[in-house]
């Protein structure tokens, strides 16, 4: 049997900066290379685009690498699963180190390649190759990349299986068993329980809600929920005002639905919503409706907000950023009085978006909702349904891939333990064939 080993980069004492290599004989691929954002938000005045990754990596916020360097092998491609930051964001500061592909879906590609573009400090010329769920990629001789369809609160997110003469190593970052999502298909189930049948030496899965009871709502819940606030807002003509994760293209898609229900002119709001929502629209996800304005220059955007206050908050919908109270985004800067969009009594704000659950960004949305408060905003709060499995979906998944071997990823000691028990409930024996891996570390599967 080929020696293959897993090693824990980053994402495994901690909630982002997601970083995995797996190592088949003297062959790696890396899984992942992002962010920790609430370590950007700690260092708000930080330029990352201009920093060095060696003060990145320092200060917290991408994963450190130089664990690489006393791993004996070449690595052979870099694979992104979807296009969340905590999964990308690295990308631009560490990808040049690796004379490797980058290896995403269509989708992620284009997000992926926007990031390198912006990068200010290093020069990443790494080929960004798009891989269509359902196709294989030929790594080497003997390691293919196979990315299988799933849904996640981000679109065209896959799992990646890694193809070895041995068997197959599942990269399982992040999901949700949706079987009625908002946009895409269904996850590829059937594919899913063939590989489980061919044989699956290793799964790699993320935690992060592992200790959640039940199965996460699907994305058609949170449609009908959006649709049933925003719709339920309208008895008196009053502002309203939805955020949500810029990058949740379906949750945009019903918001926007909601607003030409409402006859509210949608506007959606920030550099963010502009990149991943445009993205969208012109890779053909998504069709905005003729009405809808989109802005993403500060200037534009203060302009429009003044409009729209003096036009008449009743006529228009803005979707913004800020759900988590993030300084300089749109609705941090309404709730300090910095634009002139003028929050009145009984104006409503609606959080299509949970807290992330750390305390820099519960301190800024509780001082974010406060202040909406303290000017007579009407708060409707988590109008939201999770991306990330349940314990029931990491039950169902687990019984239909029947891993030899399962590594808990993407999370805290907390979050990998609530993962490890339900495990032991499907009859796994921690430290023979579930593990618990920390960043830095390398386990050898034989």
């Amino acid at each position: 049997m080929t020696d293959i080993g897993i090693i824990a980069v980053g994402g495994y004492n901690e909630m982002g900066r997601n970083m995995t290599a797996i190592r088949v004989g003297n062959e790696i691929v890396v899984m992942d290379m992002g962010l920790r954002l609430d370590m950007v938000q700690i260092h708000e005045d930080v330029e990352i685009d201009r920093k060095s990754s060696r003060d990145l990596i320092k200060m917290g916020v991408i994963p450190d690498d130089l664990v690489m360097k006393q791993v004996d092998g070449n690595v052979k491609a870099i694979v992104c699963t979807h296009g969340h930051l905590d999964h990308i964001g690295a990308l631009p500061k560490l990808a040049h180190r690796y004379d490797a592909p980058i290896i995403s879906t269509p989708y992620t590609s284009e997000l992926i390649k926007q990031q390198l573009k912006n990068e200010k400090k290093y020069q990443v010329k790494n080929k960004v190759e798009a891989l269509t769920t359902g196709k294989i990629y030929k790594v080497s001789p003997n390691i293919s990349i196979e990315l299988i369809r799933v849904q996640h609160s981000i679109i065209d997110a896959s799992f990646a299986a890694i193809h070895t003469p041995d068997g197959i190593i599942l990269y399982a970052n992040d999901f949700k068993l949706d079987r009625t999502p908002v946009i895409g298909e269904k996850p590829d189930f059937d594919r899913l329980r063939q590989i489980g049948k061919e044989g699956v030496i290793a799964m790699l899965t993320e935690s992060t809600n592992s200790g959640m009871s039940g199965k996460t709502p699907s994305e058609k819940i949170a449609a009908d929920m959006v649709s049933d606030v925003m719709l339920g807002t309208e008895e008196a003509e009053s502002g309203v005002i939805v955020t949500t994760f810029s990058s949740h293209i379906a949750r945009i898609k019903s918001i926007i639905e909601a607003a030409v229900q409402m006859d509210r002119i949608p506007v959606l709001m920030g550099r963010s919503m502009e990149r991943y929502v445009g993205t969208a629209e012109r890779m053909g996800y998504l069709k905005f409706p003729d009405n809808l304005e989109i802005y993403g220059h500060r200037n534009s955007i203060d302009k429009a907000l003044k409009r729209i206050n003096m036009e008449g908050k009743e006529k228009y919908l803005p979707i913004v950023t800020g759900h988590q109270g993030e300084p300089g985004a749109i609705l941090t800067r309404i709730s300090n009085d910095t634009t002139d969009y003028k929050i009145e009594k009984g104006d409503k704000v609606i959080f299509s978006a949970n807290v992330i659950p750390n305390p820099m960004t519960r301190a800024n949305r509780y001082s974010l909702e406060t202040k909406l408060k303290m000017k007579g905003a009407r708060i409707y709060d988590n109008v939201h349904v999770s991306g990330h499995a349940h314990r029931e979906d990491h039950w169902e998944l687990l019984r239909m891939i029947n891993p030899e071997h399962v590594i808990p990823a993407h999370g805290n000691i907390m979050m990998h333990s609530n993962y490890l028990e339900m495990a032991e409930e499907a009859g796994y024996i921690f430290g023979e064939n579930t593990h618990l891996m920390r960043n830095g570390e390398e386990i050898l599967i034989e």
